[in-house]
């Protein structure tokens, strides 16, 4: 994760939103005397409030992390996506 100042935020502003939406960086702002902030992409940030809604239950929570357990360990089949999936 990159951190870099205000000031060079404002400064190569379209090259970090670039490094953000194209390569999917973290970038930390830091301002003097305020707390930092972190810019993410879109994306990355509605999958992370996805996944925040998803665990957000134990039970779903649970049976999520099982499941990915059980198919690391080598479970679960392949399976074809039909046509406009």
């Amino acid at each position: 994760m990159k951190t870099i100042s205000y000031t060079e935020s404002r400064a190569r502003y379209a090259e970090v939103l670039d490094a953000v939406t194209d390569n999917r960086e973290e970038v930390i702002i830091t301002r003097a005397g305020h707390e930092p902030v972190v810019m993410i992409s879109l994306a990355d940030y509605e999958s992370l409030r996805e996944t925040a809604c998803l665990m957000r239950s134990p039970e779903n929570s649970r049976r999520l992390l099982d499941a990915v357990e059980r198919l690391e360990s080598g479970g679960g089949r392949p399976h074809e996506l039909l046509p406009g999936d």
